[in-house]
């Protein structure tokens, strides 16, 4: 049976597979589950609840929160706020849970639910598969009267708490510098410029303008040469790339240069290292991350780990080993001094702010690590649970691995929110990378 949980919570097309009857049962178990210790000491348990500017995510609000009140807990529904905002105001309000209802990256028909425990948590394995237990044998009735849950519409004071906490989480001031900043019609369009303007820099700001249809829409993170071409149009010093949720940032020098998740990582780790805010001296990054990040670490003297894919398990690892700092080449940078989850906006100000204290451009920054050329190939598939273990496969993936030897390395995994398998290859030579990777990735797709 499949798991109705993937990398980052519940996602699937909206009013298809990820239905308004879904949201309100998943609603209904997650707060059964979630909010027990607070039952069995009498309290009246509290749920935040945001959304991302997409049409379903309305229909998903309202029937996650009718079925967290239908189990006796008070909802307090913030609006359009990023997914660490939520978090940040899990913990910030005192509330037993937080529900984020975005589909992140994702195309505007799809949709997404994620949950937060108190203090702002993702969730567990264990935790999410309980959840889904419960959820397949909950009854129908629940309590009466006074026992059912209130919905209150909307926390007026949300997006204010939220910029107070990042201006308070990057104090250095930003004048002079001039950011392009895309947030992809998505959560950020209000929040991100007013947080960097806050700080002093001069903000431009373009695909800004959600409408409930256009989030993602041939701009933000996923497409980079929109942010590229307006750097180099405005002349800025750098641009920031932000996805649906605005928990991830990708950057862009003034030549218009990415500037990946990877080496945003290499730069904050040495700032951190510098500033003697690196705990243990240590940089938690997933396995999808460049093994130019490794090399750079190393001439660093920073110890680097490695976890699987997800920001979940990167703040696992950070919580478990009392970390300082950890992401996804994707994007997705965790600062646990200042928050709970990923949180792009800031991302973007800590980024800007090693600008400032060094007066290095984004250019010179980054040169801190090599990126070695890497290949990823997304292989659409009908089954991704039988893709690793086809011995075809194996056998592809161990010819690869001679042939490259130590120059180089593979990597397949399934996606947690598409029905697709992901190969990666890299290697010294970037036409090397891409030949191994093709043929890796028509081996998959003819499993």
């Amino acid at each position: 049976m499949t798991r109705l949980f993937g990398t980052d919570g519940v996602r699937g097309l909206a009013n298809k597979t990820l239905t308004a009857g879904l949201a309100l049962k998943l609603g209904a178990a997650a707060a059964q589950v979630l909010t027990a210790d607070m039952r069995s000491s009498g309290r009246r348990p509290t749920a935040i609840i945001g959304r991302d500017p997409r049409v379903s995510g309305e229909m998903l609000a309202a029937a996650l929160a009718a079925g967290m009140a239908s189990r006796g807990v008070d909802v307090l529904r913030v609006g359009v706020i990023p997914t660490p905002a939520v978090a940040f105001l899990t913990d910030d309000y005192g509330a037993d849970m937080g529900v984020m209802i975005s589909a992140s990256h994702n195309p505007m028909p799809d949709n997404g639910i994620k949950f937060f425990s108190a203090g702002g948590h993702k969730l567990p394995d264990e935790v999410e598969d309980e959840i889904e237990r419960v959820m397949n044998g909950l009854p129908e009735e629940g309590p009466t009267g006074h026992g059912i849950g209130r919905v209150l519409e909307e926390a007026a004071d949300a997006r204010d708490r939220y910029l107070h906490h990042l201006a308070g989480a990057v104090q250095t001031r930003l004048d002079g510098i001039t950011v392009v900043v895309d947030t992809a019609n998505g959560a950020a369009s209000e929040v991100a410029p007013k947080a960097y303007e806050a700080a002093g820099a001069r903000v431009i700001a373009i695909h800004n303008k959600p409408n409930a249809y256009n989030i993602n829409d041939k701009c933000g993170s996923t497409h980079i040469d929109q942010i590229q071409a307006a750097v180099v149009e405005h002349g800025a010093d750098l641009g920031l790339a932000h996805d649906g949720d605005a928990d991830r940032c990708l950057a862009v020098d003034s030549e218009g240069n990415v500037v990946d998740g990877d080496q945003i990582m290499a730069i904050l780790a040495i700032a951190m290292k510098e500033n003697g805010e690196l705990r243990k001296n240590t940089l938690v990054a997933t396995v999808m991350s460049n093994l130019g990040l490794q090399l750079a670490m190393d001439r660093a003297g920073i110890e680097m780990r490695t976890t699987k894919v997800g920001d979940r398990y990167v703040l696992l690892d950070l919580n478990e080993g009392g970390y300082s700092l950890g992401g996804e080449q994707s994007g997705h940078i965790v600062l646990p001094d200042h928050g709970t989850t990923g949180d792009g906006t800031l991302t973007g100000l800590s980024l800007m702010a090693r600008m400032a204290e060094t007066g290095k451009s984004l250019a010179e920054l980054a040169q801190a690590m090599t990126v070695l050329p890497q290949v990823l190939i997304n292989v659409p598939v009908s089954d991704k649970s039988i893709i690793v273990n086809d011995p075809t496969v194996v056998t592809a993936i161990e010819s690869a691995e001679t042939e490259l030897g130590d120059t180089g390395r593979v990597l397949l995994r399934a996606s947690g929110t598409e029905e697709l398998f992901r190969v990666m290859v890299e290697a010294a030579d970037k036409e090397q990378a891409r030949k191994v990777a093709g043929r890796l990735a028509a081996v998959v797709a003819e499993v």
